[in-house]
């Protein structure tokens, strides 16, 4: 099993490879999938997760405080 990171022009991920991007567990990507704070695209059994729905659900994270 490799550990290395996707390449960073990646258009779609999957949600083990998003999870390996934002160092989630993968079932907290599910998880945020399913409460909607991380858009996925479905496609029959699939889900992808664009890389600017990844990048926008950083963005939306607020830092933690002092």
């Amino acid at each position: 099993m490799s550990t290395a990171l996707p390449p960073s022009d990646q258009l779609l991920y999957t949600p083990k490879e998003a999870a390996t991007v934002l160092r989630f567990g993968r079932s907290t990507v599910y998880e945020l999938m399913a409460e909607g704070l991380l858009r996925c695209v479905k496609r029959g059994r699939s889900r992808r997760i664009r890389r600017s729905d990844l990048e926008a659900f950083v963005n939306s994270l607020e830092p933690e405080s002092p």
